[in-house]
């Protein structure tokens, strides 16, 4: 109740600054790795995939990612990543393949 007693206590302003502040406390670590995970997209848009690399052969990809990536052709590593059905560790074995 003294808690309450003292937010009922404070101006808008305050109460929203405080609000505020409980917000950022109780997701910044999730706010921090997503802004992490941006930031790897980010990077995946300058590795190129080169245009002869044959999916349809790379057994270490999903069956579903072999098949999409040989039908769409995607010219980066984040254009690859946006592709329903390419998971994560797909994106892994593309970057062992071209040696990132």
């Amino acid at each position: 109740p003294v808690f309450a007693t003292f937010i009922d206590s404070l101006g808008d302003d305050s109460r929203e600054a405080l609000e505020q502040a409980e917000i950022q406390t109780k997701y910044d670590g999730y706010i921090a790795k997503e802004q992490e995970m941006a930031e790897k997209l980010g990077r995946l848009e300058n590795v190129k995939i080169p245009s002869d690399l044959p999916f349809d052969k790379m057994t270490s990809l999903s069956a579903e990612a072999r098949e999409k990536l040989s039908k769409q052709c995607p010219e980066t590593l984040g254009q690859a990543s946006r592709i329903s059905g390419v998971s994560p560790s797909d994106i892994s074995v593309l970057m062992v393949y071209i040696g990132r």
